[in-house]
């Protein structure tokens, strides 16, 4: 039988230290105590955490976010961007209301989880 634990989906991952990067990353909180932000901005990482003074000096994420939100987001939805102009050939000004905010938003709403993985992930598997 599989446990879970509570209404999360994450209850399902046996992996402690993987369940505590992606809740980390997906709240945008502290991997070391899960109680502050790690951010002080929409990207901008705080210097320290407010609630454990953990220095965020180490974290690196560099280009890591926007290569996972062009891998993982925008390219499935180009599909679909691709798929209503093949199946319905709708007029441009369709793609301009539809195609184009799905892409901007789908795309900058993902930047932040995937930097709070990345930040997540340097500091619990010590990556200096």
């Amino acid at each position: 039988m599989i446990e879970t634990t509570g209404a999360m989906p994450l209850g399902l991952i046996r992996n402690e230290t993987l369940k505590r990067i992606l809740q980390s990353g997906w709240h945008g909180t502290c991997p070391k105590c899960a109680k502050a932000s790690m951010f002080k901005g929409w990207l901008n990482l705080a210097d320290t955490c407010p609630a454990c003074g953990l220095d965020y000096s180490f974290a690196h994420a560099d280009d890591g976010p926007a290569f996972f939100a062009l891998c993982l987001t925008a390219f499935p939805l180009v599909f679909v961007a691709v798929w209503l102009e093949v199946e319905f050939s709708p007029p441009w000004w369709v793609h301009a209301l539809v195609s184009v905010p799905i892409l901007v938003f789908g795309c900058l709403g993902s930047l932040r989880p995937f930097k709070g993985w990345l930040v997540a992930s340097q500091y619990l598997n010590e990556a200096a």
